[in-house]
């Protein structure tokens, strides 16, 4: 069976890299950026600061700070319209999953046209986006370098999940000092997510053995030093082990796909505004324990990478041993214990079950759901 690996052509990585990743664009021949960014970011000066650095290489900017967290429509919308206006020719987007998602959303669409809910699915759109340079401030999404593109459709109140190899981003960027300034909370919920794509690409149907290093290299990084960037957010050396960790998880998922829990995971963010690597840290033990009975010896590997010690364990011992190791990671980092601390309730599993088995990240999960399993994990999560 082929298949084909996906990441941008370009990826700057390390301490102080933000002033490389300048020089590059200017190489590029862009002339004047759109920067899709975050409120907060705008607010602590970090987006003015991008466009200063731009402007010492020529390059203009125009900020964008409409992204929502959980984008939905609308900041597409917004965000295509200034593009428009501003006549700009190409786009940075700044900070973690949200920006990076609403900044692709309007890079596809400046280029094919119509609306982003046209390109749910796989491969829908048949134009290459507006070049994008996404500039990392968070170690968890990974949607710096993906081809996944995550939109909440507010009248459907869902998550729509775009996968299109017309969404990577031209170039990535993780500069650890751009990361230190991240809250406690954020920090543990970003890598709970890195920890998810690195651990659902590797039970996926669809890994591969390139996708198998990138996700038990990223497992073993997140186990070792994620504890240690919660506890410190200035412990630089984490900070830098975690950036790489995320992009080893994406490089996993972005070729593997994922699962169940960012199926289930979506439906709660689109349905519940919450955040999405919070939804994903309590819901994947959950299904991993679902998965068990199919990929015992995948997820004994995964025990392995967080530092079990399971010799002589059979591959049941030590997928429970998985299990176990994902759940006490996420009661060190703070992760609520279920979904009832989030406000989730119990008469709305039905319709959030339906929605997640409509979810394309479903397709690639190791062990097959019916409306009445989904339901059960969902519940089981509370």
């Amino acid at each position: 069976m082929s298949s084909t690996f996906f990441i941008p052509a370009v990826n700057i990585m390390g301490l102080g890299c933000l002033d490389e990743a300048m020089t590059a664009i200017r190489n590029y021949g862009f002339r004047k950026a759109l920067i899709v960014t975050d409120a907060g970011l705008a607010k602590a000066g970090v987006a003015s600061k991008v466009a200063e650095l731009l402007a010492l290489q020529d390059v203009d900017a125009v900020i964008y700070d409409g992204a929502k967290p959980n984008p939905s429509i609308a900041n597409v919308e917004l965000g295509l319209g200034l593009l428009k206006e501003s006549r700009c020719d190409f786009i940075v987007s700044l900070g973690g999953g949200s920006p990076h998602d609403c900044a692709k959303g309007i890079a596809l669409c400046a280029t094919n046209g119509g609306q982003i809910r046209d390109y749910e699915g796989v491969d829908r759109s048949s134009k290459p986006q507006l070049p994008l340079i996404a500039i990392n401030t968070t170690a968890g999404t990974a949607s710096e370098m993906t081809r996944f593109c995550i939109i909440t459709d507010e009248t459907r109140h869902v998550k729509m999940a775009i996968v299109d190899r017309n969404v990577t981003p031209l170039m990535s960027v993780n500069d650890p000092a751009l990361m230190v300034a991240m809250p406690k909370g954020l920090t543990a919920a970003t890598g709970m997510d890195a920890l998810t794509h690195a651990i659902e690409a590797y039970v996926s149907t669809a890994a591969t053995p390139i996708t198998d290093a990138c996700a038990l290299k990223a497992i073993t990084l997140i186990s070792n030093n994620l504890r240690l960037a919660v506890r410190d957010g200035n412990d630089l050396a984490a900070r830098e082990n975690m950036a790489y960790a995320q992009f080893l998880a994406g490089m996993a998922f972005n070729n593997a796909s994922l699962g169940f829990v960012h199926a289930m995971a979506h439906q709660l963010g689109g349905f519940y505004d919450l955040p999405h690597g919070v939804c994903n840290a309590v819901l994947l033990p959950h299904v991993q324990s679902f998965n068990a009975t199919v990929c015992a010896a995948r997820l004994t590997d995964v025990a392995h990478a967080m530092g079990a010690d399971i010799r002589e364990f059979t591959p049941e011992e030590g997928a429970q041993s998985a299990i176990a190791a994902i759940r006490s990671l996420a009661v060190d980092v703070d992760i609520p214990a279920g979904l009832r601390e989030l406000g989730v309730r119990l008469n709305d599993v039905p319709v959030l079950a339906a929605n997640a088995l409509k979810d394309a990240c479903g397709l690639t999960n190791p062990r097959a759901a019916d409306q009445r399993q989904i339901e059960e994990i969902f519940r089981s999560a509370f």
